[in-house]
């Protein structure tokens, strides 16, 4: 096991009614600024129990924070609370809010060109207090302290964060996540299932502890997933599943581990380019990536085959290209395409995808370095 350092002060809030507490966990006086989506809090009664749980207070609301929140939305945010002087933000909504959230509580103190937390990754050394709500079970955003912010200008996608940037309380109501759509609720369970392969299906470096737990989350995704699909008011259903997703990335898998994230960077370029949802991006990149770096992660593949899918029999290589085809199968079992040909998409990004990695200085990505631009081409033609 690697040498590691360990935070995690976020307070969670776990069960059916929690966003009752809401009182008990922001000091009175404050003036609060609930920010959330498109507006289905208002149609699943989240918004009026948020609302009705923060009577007495001086409230105001942002709502309009995309699926992939946009820089440009995010800033009007900013601008209100610095009229407003707004003490306390309060995130009612998905990954994608609370990630707009945390830009927003980064950029009201930031001096100088607030994209240039993104941008320049600058340091963020102040932000405003901010709690969550959570309504989908996905990004691990309520309980970690990073996020990922696009820009329509520049049809860029780019990745942010801070120790600061910790909720001060996360709530997490299952029953809040049953009237989502299906695509959200498979778009959710993939995000979170490629967030353990991220930390998990690298190299051995001898840390049972986190092997196992990876594990028991993604066996849990396996036989979650299809269930919220055909029962979506199963209670003890979405709460495994959005328990799950805080797991699955709130720091504690990646402790003494080697990590790769190189599937969530080209995957955030197929979002920029195309639209596309950052759950149907991994499901297209990973089967593809784990199919071109098979010789660098065989060992953990065939232990992944054995462990997760139950795959006994067969030469290591069988072992690992069989459970790279359950983990497809898995996907498409989830209602999602794994194909950029299903979305009619084909290659005439990819050029301008491998400019950006190489103007970026993205040039060695992966647990092992080993992901050159020209072995992302390789991946993204092995996507279509």
């Amino acid at each position: 096991m690697n040498s590691f350092e360990f935070y995690n002060p976020v307070r969670v809030v776990f069960g059916r009614g929690k966003i009752a507490e809401l009182p008990n966990l922001i000091s009175a006086g404050q003036k609060v600024l609930v920010t959330y989506g498109g507006g289905s809090i208002k149609e699943n009664g989240v918004y009026d129990q948020v609302f009705d749980a923060l009577k007495g207070y001086s409230i105001f609301e942002f709502g309009g924070i995309e699926a992939n929140p946009k820089y440009e939305t995010l800033m009007k945010a900013v601008q209100l609370i610095r009229k407003e002087k707004i003490d306390f933000v309060l995130a009612v909504g998905g990954g994608s809010v609370l990630d707009g959230t945390k830009f927003i509580v980064a950029a009201v103190p930031f001096k100088g060109n607030e994209w240039d937390i993104l941008a320049k990754h600058l340091p963020i050394k102040e932000a405003l207090p901010f709690g969550a709500v959570l309504t989908l079970a996905a990004t691990g955003s309520e309980m970690n302290s990073g996020g990922v912010i696009s820009r329509i200008e520049t049809k860029e996608k780019l990745a942010f964060g801070s120790p600061l940037l910790f909720p001060k309380f996360s709530i997490l109501d299952p029953a809040t996540t049953f009237s989502l759509p299906v695509n959200q609720v498979a778009n959710g369970v993939v995000d979170s299932f490629v967030h353990v392969t991220e930390q998990y299906l690298t190299y051995p470096s001898n840390s049972p502890i986190q092997d196992r737990m990876a594990e028991g989350i993604l066996k849990t995704l396996i036989e979650e997933g299809p269930k919220a699909l055909s029962n979506p008011q199963d209670f003890d259903v979405r709460s495994n599943l959005m328990w799950s997703a805080t797991m699955a990335l709130n720091g504690l898998l990646s402790c003494g581990v080697p990590s790769d994230w190189a599937t969530h960077m080209i995957g955030h370029e197929l979002t920029a380019f195309h639209g596309l949802s950052h759950g149907v991006t991994l499901a297209i990149v990973l089967p593809s990536l784990l199919r071109t770096l098979i010789e660098d992660k065989e060992l953990k593949l065939v232990q992944y085959a054995e462990r997760v899918w139950d795959i006994k029999t067969g030469t290591d290589r069988e072992k690992a290209l069989a459970a790279i085809d359950k983990t497809e199968e898995f996907f498409q079992a989830m209602g999602i395409k794994t194909k950029l040909t299903g979305y009619g998409i084909g290659a005439e990004n990819f050029s301008k995808i491998i400019k950006r990695f190489e103007d970026r200085g993205w040039v060695v990505l992966g647990e092992r370095r080993s992901v050159t631009p020209k072995k992302v081409l390789e991946i993204l033609k092995n996507c279509l």
